[in-house]
C-alpha cells in the first residue's frame, strides 16, 4: 500500500492528484445499500463479517474510490463495555442503561477487543481479501471517547448535550473515569484493527463541536492524544476528525496525528499553513454542493484543487458525511472529476 495515492497523501508525500474518499460513502444514498439494509437490522450488518464486507465494498465497486472505510458503527465499543445498544428507524442509537453516576461507570467493563469485538477483525480480514485486486487501502476507525460518552450519558442522540455537559461541569471526576475507560478500550480496539490488516485509522469525534475550547482540551483532546500515543502506527497513518476542526485543528495537531480532517467552515489552505508541515489535511468540501448542478460541482472541486495546488498532504473528502438523499449520480460525477484532475 506504500504506492497508494491515499497513503502517500496521508504521509504528506507528493501525489499526482488528490486521492478521494468520502465519509459515509457506503451508506444510505445508495440503493444497493438499501437492498442489504432491508434484509437485516443495522447491528446484524455490523456484526456479520460477510455483510459488513459487502457494504464496505460498495463505494469501491460503484464509485472507484481511492480508499475504503470499514463498515461498522462508532458505538460498538460502548456496547462491548456493557451498554445495552439498539437502533430504531428514524430515532437512531439508544442505550437502555444510560451512564449517569460513578456507580454506573464502575459497572462498565473494559474487555479485550480481540474477544468482545472479534467480529470487526473478522470483517477486516474478509474486506482485505476483496480489496487486494483493487489495491485499495482500508481505513479502520473508532469514535473518540467524548462522542461515545455523550451517547452513553444522554442515552440517545442529543442536540444540546445537556446531561453530558452537566456531568463535565458538576461531576468531572465521574466524567473522567468514564472517558478513561473509553480511551483504554478504544486504543485496544484500534490496535486490534491494525493487527487485523487495516492500512489507516480515523478517529471520529462527531460531537466535539458542542464543547467550549477549555472543555474540548480537557475532556476530548486529552483522551485522543492518549489513544494516538498507544497506537502501533508504523506505516499506518492516523487521521483525526471532529466537527469543529476548523477551530480545534491547532490543538488537534498536538495529539500528533498524520492527518487532520477539516470541516467546510474555513479556507483549507489557510489552516494547512497553520499546521506543522508533516500533518496532512483532509476535506473540506461542503457536501451540500453535491446537490447542485454538475457544472457547479465541477467548478467548486477545481476551485478547491487550484487553491491547494503545490501542497503535499491533501486528501479530498467532505467536511462531514454524505447526506442520505444525495443523488448517487452527483457523487459518482464528483469522483470522476477528481480522478481526471492532475497537478
Amino acid at each position: 500500500m506504500q504506492n497508494s495515492l491515499f497513503i502517500n497523501a496521508a504521509f504528506s508525500r507528493p501525489t499526482e492528484r488528490p486521492p478521494v474518499w468520502m465519509m459515509r460513502q457506503a451508506g444510505r444514498f445508495m440503493k444497493e445499500y438499501w437492498e442489504i439494509k432491508n434484509k437485516y437490522t443495522f447491528l446484524e450488518m455490523c456484526k456479520t463479517p460477510e455483510i459488513a464486507a459487502d457494504v464496505t465494498m460498495l463505494p469501491v465497486d460503484l464509485l472507484g474510490i481511492d480508499a475504503a472505510i470499514l463498515f461498522s458503527d462508532i458505538l460498538v465499543t460502548a456496547e462491548a463495555m456493557g451498554g445495552e445498544l439498539s437502533f430504531e428507524q428514524g430515532v437512531g442509537p439508544q442505550f437502555a442503561n444510560p451512564v449517569r453516576t460513578m456507580k454506573d461507570v464502575e459497572a462498565l467493563e473494559v474487555p479485550p477487543a480481540k474477544e468482545s469485538l472479534k467480529y470487526v477483525a473478522d470483517a477486516i480480514k474478509i474486506i482485505k481479501e476483496r480489496l487486494a485486486p483493487h489495491k485499495t487501502p482500508l481505513i479502520g476507525f473508532a469514535a473518540a471517547p467524548f462522542t461515545v460518552m455523550s451517547y452513553l450519558v444522554e442515552g440517545k442522540s442529543s442536540k444540546d448535550f445537556k446531561l453530558t455537559k452537566l456531568m463535565l461541569h458538576n461531576d468531572p471526576e465521574t466524567a473522567k473515569a468514564l472517558l478513561s475507560k473509553l480511551a483504554t478500550i478504544t486504543a485496544d480496539y484500534l490496535n486490534m484493527q491494525i493487527e487485523a490488516g487495516v492500512d489507516a485509522i480515523q478517529i471520529f469525534d462527531s460531537w466535539a463541536q458542542a464543547l467550549a475550547w477549555d472543555d474540548y482540551k480537557e475532556f476530548s483532546h486529552f483522551y485522543i492524544a492518549e489513544i494516538i500515543s498507544k497506537l502501533n502506527r508504523k506505516d499506518i497513518p492516523v487521521i483525526s476528525f471532529c466537527k469543529g476542526s476548523s477551530v480545534f485543528a491547532p490543538l488537534m495537531a498536538e495529539a500528533n496525528p498524520d492527518v487532520i480532517s477539516i470541516d467546510w467552515n474555513i479556507d483549507l489552505l489557510d489552516i494547512k499553513k497553520r499546521l506543522p508541515s508533516n500533518i496532512a489535511v483532509q476535506g473540506n468540501f461542503d457536501p451540500h454542493i453535491l446537490y447542485a448542478d454538475k457544472k457547479v460541482i465541477k467548478e467548486r472541486i477545481l476551485r478547491l484543487f487550484e487553491r491547494m495546488r503545490g501542497e503535499n498532504g491533501f486528501i479530498f473528502n467532505l467536511g462531514h458525511g454524505i447526506m442520505p438523499d444525495l443523488p448517487f449520480d452527483n457523487v459518482k460525477y464528483a469522483v470522476e472529476v477528481i480522478k481526471e484532475f492532475r497537478y
